[in-house]
C-alpha cells in the first residue's frame, strides 16, 4: 500500500499526452541500447537490497566458495527454497532457510559460524552448508563435459550419478527446468554491469495500465468483474504484464525478482518501480508501480485514491526491475492466496 504522504496524481488528460511523448521518446532511445548496451557482462556483486541485509555478507562470502558458484546463484537457490524464511518447513520436512532434509543435513551440514554446533535452523550454519553442499556436488561432477554451474545444479536436483550417466544435465523435465529457473533467477540478484536490455513487452503493459486510470483502488483487487475492475498496486502490475503474456507473482516483493535491476538513471517505460520500508531489504517492499518515463509511474496508491500518475522520487524509493518472460517464469510459486504487498 502506498504511503499517504505521496503528492496527489496529476491530471489524467494532461498525463495521457505526456505518456505518449515519454513512451515514444524513450523507446526511440531504447532501440539503440538493445544492441550496444546489453553486452556488458556481470560481476560477482549483489543487486542492492535483493538479499536481506542480515544475510547479505553470508551470501557474498559463501557464494564464492567454488568456481561453479556465485553469490547471486546461491541467493537464487535460497530465495527459491524458502523466500528467506529461516523457519520454513516443507511438506517433505525440509527445514530452514536452505530447506535441508534432516538426513541430508546429517551428512552435509557444517558449523558455518564456528560456535560448536550445526543448527539446521540457524542461517549462519544453513547458508554456508548450502554453499558447501553445492560445491561438493560440483566437485563430484567436475569431469563431466558442459557448463560446470549447470552440472552442479543438475546434480543438486537429480543427483551426481545422473549427471555423470548422461554426460551433463540429464533429460529430465524437472531437472532441466530447475537448472533454467535458478540460473535465470540468479540474474535478479546480480548487480548489473553495463546497460540492462530493454523489455519487448513493456509498451503493451503500459497500454493496459493506462486504460485503468481513474479506477478506484481496492485492497486485494485483481480487476475481476466481481471487484468492479478494481486493483491494488501489485494486482495492477500483475494484470498489466499478464495482458502481454507474462505471469507475475501476486505479491510486490516477489515481483521484484522478475528480472534484472536497472539503475534510477537507466529506467525505461514498463519497468516496475518499488518502494520499501527498509531500503536494505527487498522483502520489506510495500508498493509497486509501472514506470512511464519522466520520473512518473502509473500506480494504484491506497484506499480512497484512484489509479493515477505519481512521481517515483520519494524517500522510500527502493529500485526497479525490468521484467522478462523467463525471469517471471523462474519465480517460485508462493501460493495462490497471496493478497497484496
Amino acid at each position: 500500500m502506498r504511503r499517504f504522504w505521496m503528492a496527489g496524481g496529476i491530471g489524467i488528460g494532461l498525463c495521457l499526452s505526456f505518456l505518449v511523448l515519454i513512451v515514444v521518446g524513450t523507446y526511440s532511445a531504447a532501440a539503440g541500447l538493445a544492441g550496444a548496451g546489453a553486452a556488458g557482462g556481470r560481476a560477482l556483486g549483489l543487486a542492492k537490497g535483493a538479499v536481506p541485509a542480515k544475510y547479505q555478507s553470508l551470501v557474498q562470502k559463501w557464494g564464492t566458495l567454488c568456481p561453479a558458484m556465485t553469490p547471486a546463484l546461491l541467493a537464487a537457490q535460497l530465495y527459491s527454497e524458502s523466500g528467506w524464511n529461516p523457519n520454513a518447513v516443507s511438506p517433505a520436512d525440509a527445514r530452514g532457510i536452505a530447506q535441508f532434509i534432516p538426513g541430508t543435513w546429517a551428512g552435509h551440514g557444517i558449523d558455518g559460524d564456528g560456535d560448536g554446533d550445526r543448527d539446521i535452523w540457524d542461517p549462519n550454519d544453513a547458508i554456508p552448508s548450502a554453499a558447501s553442499y553445492d560445491c561438493e556436488l560440483a566437485k563430484d561432477v567436475a569431469g563431466v563435459p558442459g557448463d560446470a554451474t549447470s552440472n552442479m545444479l543438475a546434480a543438486y536436483n537429480a543427483g551426481a550419478y545422473a549427471v555423470i550417466k548422461y554426460g551433463g544435465v540429464p533429460p529430465y523435465n524437472e531437472t532441466q527446468g530447475y537448472v533454467k529457473a535458478i540460473t535465470t533467477l540468479a540474474k535478479s540478484f546480480e548487480r548489473p554491469v553495463g546497460r540492462v536490455a530493454p523489455s519487448q513487452q513493456a509498451a503493451g503493459a503500459i497500454y493496459f495500465a493506462q486504460k485503468q486510470l481513474g479506477t478506484p483502488y481496492l485492497w486485494g483487487g485483481n480487476g475481476t468483474p466481481d471487484q468492479d475492475g478494481r486493483f491494488d498496486c501489485s494486482g495492477l502490475t500483475k494484470a498489466s504484464y499478464e495482458s502481454v503474456g507474462i505471469e507475475l507473482p501476486r505479491v510486490a516483493n516477489d515481483q521484484y525478482n522478475a528480472g534484472p535491476h536497472p539503475s534510477r538513471e537507466e529506467l525505461l517505460p514498463g519497468d516496475l518501480v518499488f518502494f520499501s520500508d527498509d531500503l536494505t531489504n527487498s522483502r520489506a517492499i510495500h508498493h509497486v508501480g509501472l514506470y512511464v518515463g519522466g520520473g512518473y509511474m502509473i500506480n494504484a496508491p491506497y484506499t480512497g485514491a484512484v489509479i493515477r500518475f505519481d512521481k517515483i522520487d520519494s524517500p522510500d524509493y527502493f529500485g526497479a526491475t525490468r521484467v522478462t518472460k523467463d525471469g517471471a517464469a523462474a519465480l517460485p510459486d508462493r501460493g495462490a492466496d497471496a493478497k497484496s504487498s
